[in-house]
């Protein structure tokens, strides 16, 4: 019979190793998270090949003594926990098994010098093997050198990826902890090359546009909201303003950056009827609860978090967003497409003073410009000839414009001055020149019509089936299903438990009443397993929604009226979510005033 035995200390520390880290960016994680947790305002980090080579951090913390680093570098020795009450835990580390891990597995050299000391000190353990300590000259703080990760371990050491790959996961890992925390200053060098070097106390809007996109501060909608003991911020871009990845959306839960399914999930709950489906919101939200409402010690990388109240904080995210989204849903990513600008030109100049530009040749070729002569004389074949080159039928129209109230000016779609190619509207403000994409705004106008008139009821309006349908699942499928039923029964589909691995199936949404029972419930329990939240059949009902919405629209190419425009543009104005169409798409975009000025060189 197989004996029992306990494992030595530097097997202890190797397995330990294996759930903490996994990759370099797994160790510049808990590093910099310690940088943070000992009160640094300033941290520099420093990679050679990704990580793989070596990898260090300094930091200005609070700094430990010679005493405190032995005992630092010894499993489950912590000063973050100063008692036994775990789950009031506020710093990002807390398990004290970083440093002894990550000694296990490479190369570690740590120095650090407490505040108020003339003298550092030093200590060098090579994959779990003390090999050398002694004083130190460094200023008041710590500096933690990673150097030939796995280098001893050939087994783990063969999984790591390239050094590109690496550095790409430690850049991530930098800029979500920088996001995190505004106050303090991080530089980031790979090799000789500073990739980022930010300011500390810069705010929170500026950190994060700085981070993800300098775009995104003037196409997205600042968050700050509360609902009880929960706080949320941040900043949530325009649903125009959007991604075909999610790897744009940060969340962070009391200043820990998470990859949680249920925040997830509530982002593209909230985001469901602006976006495609295939498209993802850019943003940055910060929860703040209380720290005995989530569980922080459910990982070993506490990457994931466990709510108390899982449904009120996913309900408190997506009415924030919405509400938020709300103040400015009837703005667009308004920047011109820097593509499209650049196609904007100047007329150019021929090298030649005396022969045309090139765009005006056509109309000089081809014509007697010789002193005319003193008779009278029909146009010649060749001035005939060049008409349909100089008069061409136009590709716009404008109509002369009725009288306009006084306060129009005020508008912020602007007066309608005509239609380009029977799509689009040309409108002006006074700001600068409006395009409306006529048919996408029309279709966001008819579908919140259609949402206040109840047509959303009556497209989830239950319908019974003559003969409920039986849909075998497995068990766990049929729990999810069985607990998401009294908010599936809010969009008309009806179910029942019937049997450990069955559901029956009564009624189906009026609007999907011809879908397939098994197929719509698989797809459910995947969603839900996913997100934890049944958002595709909401997301369903919402595409027959807008499929009667785009039927029922203004069709691009249809001649408007002056009149008619102003209308559309007005009631634009008043309608929400209107920025945007129901596949996320602008529904208009603005050219300032500046911008206008700028082609015709006079800015």
């Amino acid at each position: 019979m197989p004996q029992i035995r306990r494992l030595p200390e530097n097997l202890v520390n190797r397995i330990a190793a294996g759930e903490v880290v996994e990759r370099p960016s797994s160790a510049l994680k808990e590093l910099v998270e310690n940088a943070i947790d000992a009160g640094a305002t300033r941290i520099a980090v420093k990679l050679v090949e990704g990580g793989l080579t070596s990898l260090e951090v300094t930091d200005d913390g609070c700094g430990m003594s010679p005493g405190d680093m032995t005992l630092a570098l010894e499993r489950h020795a912590t000063s973050k926990l100063p008692d036994e009450a775990i789950e009031q835990v506020a710093t990002l580390g807390f398990r004290g098994e970083a440093l002894p891990s990550i000694a296990s597995v490479a190369r570690f050299t740590i120095e650090s010098r407490p505040v108020g000391t003339e003298q550092g000190w030093k200590r060098v353990v090579d994959h779990g093997e003390l090999t050398a300590e002694g004083p130190a000259a460094l200023p008041p703080g710590t500096r933690v050198r990673v150097e030939n990760l796995f280098g001893k371990i050939p087994a783990r050491r063969k999984f790591l990826r390239t050094p590109r790959s690496e550095y790409a996961a430690c850049k991530d890992v930098v800029l979500r902890l920088a996001m995190a925390r505004p106050d303090v200053a991080i530089t980031l060098d790979h090799g000789d090359r500073r990739i980022f070097g930010l300011q500390g106390g810069e705010g929170l809007a500026n950190r994060v546009a700085q981070l993800v996109a300098r775009e995104l501060k003037e196409n997205g909608v600042a968050l700050d909201m509360e609902r009880g003991a929960m706080r949320l911020t941040g900043i949530a871009g325009l649903p125009t303003y959007n991604r075909g990845v999610a790897d744009h959306q940060y969340l962070f839960v009391n200043g820990r950056p998470v990859k949680d399914r249920l925040l997830t999930g509530a982002v593209r709950g909230a985001y469901a009827d602006m976006l495609a489906r295939d498209r993802h919101a850019v943003l940055a939200l910060f929860l703040d609860i209380p720290c005995e409402d989530v569980d922080v010690n459910v990982h070993p990388a506490k990457t994931e978090v466990r709510f108390r109240d899982a449904q009120g904080v996913r309900g408190f995210i997506v009415s924030g967003l919405r509400q938020a989204l709300a103040t400015g849903d009837k703005r667009s990513a308004q920047s011109p497409d820097a593509g499209a600008m650049g196609r904007w030109q100047q007329e150019p100049v021929s090298p030649e003073r005396d022969e045309p530009a090139p765009a005006l040749r056509s109309i000089f070729e081809g014509r007697d410009w010789s002193a005319p002569q003193a008779r009278v004389s029909e146009a010649n074949a060749a001035w005939r000839g060049a008409d349909p080159d100089v008069m061409a039928e136009p590709q716009g129209r404008a109509e002369e414009a009725a009288p306009v109230a006084a306060e129009a000016k005020d508008y912020p779609l602007g007066i309608a001055r005509g239609q380009v190619a029977n799509t689009y509207i040309v409108a002006e403000a006074k700001d600068g020149l409006v395009l409306v994409d006529q048919h996408a705004a029309h279709e966001r106008l008819v579908l919140e019509r259609l949402r206040a008139a109840g047509a959303e009821d009556a497209v989830a309006r239950s319908q019974a089936l003559l003969i409920p349908e039986v849909v075998e699942l497995d068990e766990t499928s049929c729990d999810r299903l069985e607990e998401a039923a009294p908010r599936l029964a809010e969009h008309g589909l009806a179910l029942e438990r019937f049997g450990p691995s069955a559901m029956l199936v009564r009624s189906l949404p009026h609007a999907i009443a011809r879908t397939d029972p098994e197929k719509l419930l698989r797809d459910i329990d995947d969603d839900l397993a996913l997100n934890g939240e049944a958002l595709l059949l909401g997301e369903k009902l919402d595409l027959v929604l807008a499929t009667m919405a785009c039927h029922g629209s203004v069709r691009a190419g249809r001649v408007l009226r002056v009149d008619e425009m102003n209308a559309l543009l007005r009631e634009m104005e008043r309608t929400p979510r209107s920025g945007q169409c129901n596949h996320g798409r602008p529904t208009w975009v603005k050219l300032s005033m500046e911008d206008v000025e700028k082609l015709f060189g006079r800015h």
